[in-house]
């Protein structure tokens, strides 16, 4: 069984997509949204399906997630961004996947069609197949044991790419030959140039083990 995990902070208008894209996918499977403090109708919209468990945790990806993994049942876990929509085989994709794969993740692309934006997703699937360090919203997945034993989600910003830097030094992760639809509402509200400048910068800060600049990218767009 897989145990999907949908870190949600007022997220009233895309979790409806993201839902209508897992729902027919999941049975058998457990879902468990877990909400950071929404102000607006993200927890109704969860609740009001009986299939779903609906918990609440201290506001922060990294802690959202860590918290809904200490009560999942699955054998994996899959982190689901509530802005991302996962192919309609996607389940089934990660339940046929051999004992041998501990971790992976799906292949990019966002909902918008800029040029800008597919070459974005074509730089992050190009820079993913050669490091096999997975963002978050790339619906990353893992076995359940392997999660615990690494302690969860670094409780730092970025905790994606820390995490995933952490998996490639203990297993191989595999990038699935299928992709995922990203929402590419922050780009399109703040520029895609300027924010595909903003990641470029912020990746070289961090591979310098400088501090983070861009900190208006890390913020909220709904």
């Amino acid at each position: 069984m897989i145990s999907i995990i949908i870190p949600t902070l007022n997220e009233e208008r895309a979790l409806p997509a993201t839902l209508t894209c897992l729902l027919p996918q999941s049975t058998g499977h457990e879902i468990i949204i877990v909400d950071g403090g929404s102000t607006d109708d993200t927890l109704n919209i969860a609740r009001s399906h009986a299939e779903i468990t609906a918990i609440s945790a201290s506001t922060g990806r990294a802690s959202q997630m860590n918290a809904a993994a200490e009560i999942a049942s699955g054998e994996w876990l899959l982190f689901l961004h509530a802005d991302t929509c996962l192919p309609g085989d996607g389940i089934a994709r990660i339940t046929s996947l051999p004992e041998s794969v501990q971790t992976g993740g799906f292949k990019h692309r966002f909902t918008g069609q800029e040029f800008g934006l597919k070459l974005i997703s074509w730089l992050h699937n190009f820079r993913c197949r050669c490091t096999r360090v997975f963002y978050g919203d790339q619906a990353m997945f893992i076995r359940t044991d392997l999660f615990k034993r690494l302690n969860g989600f670094p409780q730092q910003q970025m905790e994606d790419l820390l995490f995933g830097e952490i998996l490639v030094k203990h297993t191989r992760p595999v990038l699935l030959d299928a992709h995922v639809a990203n929402c590419s509402r922050k780009f399109e509200k703040n520029g895609t140039w300027r924010g595909l400048g903003q990641v470029l910068l912020i990746l070289t800060c961090h591979s310098l083990k400088l501090p983070i600049p861009a900190q208006k990218f890390f913020a909220n767009v709904r």
